[in-house]
């Protein structure tokens, strides 16, 4: 569905109602019409004729709107579909790709920023556990992600236990104060005595490398080789 086609068919229907409501206010006040349709049987089939086209001019525009709002109604629902990850609710895989892909092909931008997150415990969790749980804290970590990205970067699961953060028009103010944030509400929650599981997680930060990083690829993998190991 285009947006003009919606555009159009609400002019359409605009244009019904304007006519509908001067076609009215002609013929309610008028009583000699009143008369000429009670007595002349042609007049009152022409009248019962135009308010059946009118009648059934509605219902055809009703009905469009309502194909349009199911069809605006399933495309959103496509699109979050195909955009977010299934089990967090974040950007997926696919919506990382399509961001990155804005920068392939042209050297990286001085404010494009990087930032790799690595769940630690998930596999541990998930042994001692089951992946219910472990899921579970992946769906927890990515909302709490979520809340501490919002209108500051753009985050997503890469895949696995792997999340993503790009900064566009970044620095490295902005960057620590979404870590700050972010370590906030991870302490909060590992605190908060209902959450039996704590949240374990590490990063890596690659922003302005200068000569040593040239596309954006080599930005996010440096960024995935700074993750601390977890013997370290």
């Amino acid at each position: 569905m285009k947006k003009t086609d919606f555009i159009y068919k609400t002019i359409q229907l605009v244009l019904y109602l304007l006519l509908t409501a001067v076609c009215l206010g002609l013929i309610l006040p008028d009583r000699r019409l009143y008369h000429l349709v009670a007595s002349d049987p042609s007049v009152r089939i022409l009248c019962i004729c135009l308010w059946l086209v009118l009648g059934m001019s509605f219902l055809f525009i009703y009905r469009d709107f309502n194909f349009f709002s199911s069809c605006r109604k399933h495309y959103r629902e496509l699109d979050h579909a195909v955009h977010s990850d299934p089990l967090s609710g974040i950007a997926n895989r696919f919506s990382c790709d399509v961001m990155i892909e804005k920068y392939l092909d042209r050297p990286v931008p001085k404010d494009l920023g990087c930032i790799m997150f690595d769940l630690t415990n998930i596999h541990e969790i998930n042994q001692h556990y089951g992946h219910i749980k472990g899921n579970q804290l992946i769906r927890d970590f990515s909302g709490i992600l979520h809340l501490a990205a919002a209108g500051t970067c753009f985050v997503g699961r890469n895949g696995g236990n792997k999340f993503l953060a790009i900064f566009e028009d970044g620095d490295s103010c902005k960057m620590d104060n979404f870590l700050k944030k972010l370590d906030q509400r991870i302490q909060s929650y590992n605190q908060d005595p209902v959450n039996r599981l704590l949240i374990e997680y590490r990063y890596g930060i690659a922003f302005h490398e200068g000569e040593e990083v040239h596309t954006i690829t080599d930005l996010i993998a440096l960024s995935n080789r700074r993750i601390p190991r977890q013997d370290q």
